[in-house]
């Protein structure tokens, strides 16, 4: 039995029990613990491709089952943050369903990840926002709630309307016919990784400096940065 070319599925379905966690976690409405299990899971998303490419045991199945372990940690998880935001911190009334509407998000993350396996442009780099980018995003939003710190700001952004926004806006962003550029590092030129490291050295201090706000505006940066990227490349 080769014990090596389980090792990557294995580690996938970590990141699906992580998932699993999560959602339990946002049921508890403890969203800190949430976000724990979701960053764990992602992480560990990484490490699953890594670790394929690594003992070359990629397969089509490893792929399938990447993407079902995603849908729940990146998929599923924020969705239904979305919705106990929705519900418990606004007066929708009883009977409404407008707070279902967090699950587009859920819906978006599906839609992304069937495409994300048969397009083979996304190889090397992203077109649409990764389904664990938007996670993280829509994860850090109770957080940054629960922070007394940015009360100004969030009484602003924290409507239910701009709320229900935020999840068709995240729904769009992820299927977007919009390139991201890899953080993907192939060499140690810092030359040819100058995006990727300006970056990184942002997002480091971002998260420094604003926590779980930090998160937040670390993917909404890199998204506004690739579209610059883009815009210049093509003038170029």
């Amino acid at each position: 039995m080769n014990i090596k070319k389980h090792i990557p599925n294995i580690i996938t379905l970590l990141n699906l029990f992580c998932g699993c966690i999560a959602v339990v976690f946002v049921s508890k409405h403890n969203f800190q613990m949430a976000f724990l299990f979701v960053s764990l899971g992602i992480f560990l998303d990484f490490f699953d491709g890594f670790f394929a490419r690594l003992f070359k045991v990629s397969s089509p199945f490893g792929l399938q089952l990447d993407s079902l372990a995603d849908m729940v940690t990146s998929g599923v998880v924020p969705g239904y943050v979305m919705y106990k935001l929705l519900t418990n911190n606004f007066a929708f009334g009883e009977n409404s369903l407008l707070p279902y509407l967090g699950f587009i998000i859920t819906l978006g993350a599906c839609y992304r990840l069937a495409n994300f396996n048969i397009d083979t442009r996304q190889s090397d780099s992203f077109i649409g926002l990764p389904t664990p980018a938007n996670a993280l995003f829509v994860l850090s939003l109770p957080l940054i709630l629960m922070d007394n710190q940015y009360t100004p700001w969030v009484d602003i952004v924290f409507n239910k309307w701009v709320l229900i926004a935020i999840g068709l806006l995240s729904a769009f962003v992820m299927n977007a016919e919009i390139p991201l550029f890899s953080l993907k590092i192939k060499n140690f030129s810092i030359k040819k990784n100058a995006l990727q490291v300006f970056f990184l050295a942002t997002s480091v201090l971002l998260a420094l400096l604003f926590k779980y706000l930090g998160v937040a505006l670390i993917i909404v940066f890199y998204v506004i940065l690739s579209v610059l990227n883009n815009t210049f490349t093509k003038k170029n």
